[in-house]
């Protein structure tokens, strides 16, 4: 996960500069709600929270992130995907989320546990796995 430095505008721009994106007011915002909020984001959580952009100004905004290696997609059962921050090790052509995603019932935050793997899953013959995601509902630490 990308490290929080607080109010440090230079940081938001290496992400961004490093992830080849053009340095935009909206940009820096959206990154740094990431940062601060350490759990995943939908598109209505930016929107209540950036009421100054339209929503296809972020949606753009979450789908150059997507392309870029700087967030993943997690989907949920509502059909409204929330979105992670990425490992630094991210890039467009490799995602490396082999984690659990852990959902919390009462106040329905998504978080990314990094440190609990997906169990291998094996396929019968034929079958070529392109993805395996994982989600876990329950009660979170904060709720309980």
């Amino acid at each position: 996960m990308y490290i929080c430095r607080m109010e440090n505008t230079d940081h938001l721009k290496e992400i961004l500069e490093s992830h080849k994106l053009r340095i935009t007011a909206c940009r820096k915002n959206v990154l740094q709600f990431f940062l601060n909020r350490k759990a995943a984001l939908s598109q209505s959580d930016l929107e209540n929270q950036f009421t100054q952009y339209d929503r296809v100004t972020l949606y753009r905004t979450l789908n150059s992130f997507l392309d870029s290696g700087i967030i993943h997609k997690i989907p949920n059962s509502q059909g409204a995907a929330a979105y992670g921050l990425c490992h630094e090790t991210c890039s467009p052509d490799h995602h490396d989320h082999n984690h659990i995603h852990f959902k919390c019932n009462q106040c329905g935050q998504i978080q990314c546990l990094d440190d609990k793997l997906v169990p291998e899953v094996t396929m019968p013959k034929g079958y070529m796995i392109e993805a395996v995601n994982m989600i876990v509902d329950g009660v979170c630490a904060k709720c309980a």
